[in-house]
């Protein structure tokens, strides 16, 4: 099963998350088979605002404690955590990414539907995509949002992968790839 979870940083959380770097990415090798995307999200001056991982797991248990058991949650960085199922739409990883523009920029995009639906309507897929999926009822059967990685050249542009009309409201994160540095 394919878990979206999104750990958003608690105002000036920024220090603490620094002096964990190493643990949360000790933390997250356990997790690096199952990975199809991670990354911090930011915003335009630098500063932290979240942590993104898309990542399979055996049963919502298990992606409960993948959540909740982060050095960072533990520790108080978190204000909450956004935890749903997700189906990987693209069927890729970000690092099987290839396209990548120059001035290009890299988001999260989030929807949340205005009602609950039987279907997703995902985005058409496009080179800009890195991962993709609708965000699921904990059973799977119900579509609550959407959640996207993404390039474009800014936020308004990246928000245009969602449809306005369809969710209740848009986020739009600066976000780049994350985990241990090569």
């Amino acid at each position: 099963m394919e878990f979206f979870c999104y750990h958003r940083d608690r105002p000036g959380s920024t220090p603490l998350r620094s002096r964990m770097v190493e643990q949360h990415w000790s933390y997250m090798d356990r997790f690096a088979a199952t990975m199809i995307a991670r990354g911090p999200t930011f915003t335009s001056d630098g500063t932290l605002t979240g942590s993104v991982h898309i990542l399979d797991l055996p049963d919502p248990t298990a992606a409960r404690a993948f959540a909740f058991d982060e050095p960072g949650y533990q520790a108080g960085a978190y204000r909450d955590v956004l935890l749903r199922r997700w189906h990987n739409s693209l069927g890729r990883r970000m690092w099987d990414f290839n396209a990548g523009q120059p001035d290009y920029h890299r988001f999260l995009v989030l929807g949340f539907t205005l009602e609950p639906a039987a279907d997703a309507a995902d985005p058409p897929i496009r080179d800009e995509l890195i991962a993709s999926g609708p965000l699921l009822s904990d059973d799977g059967s119900l579509v609550l949002g959407a959640a996207v990685l993404l390039e474009a050249p800014d936020a308004d542009a990246a928000r245009e992968v969602l449809s306005a009309d369809r969710y209740a409201g848009i986020e739009v994160h600066q976000w780049r790839f994350g985990g241990r540095p090569n």
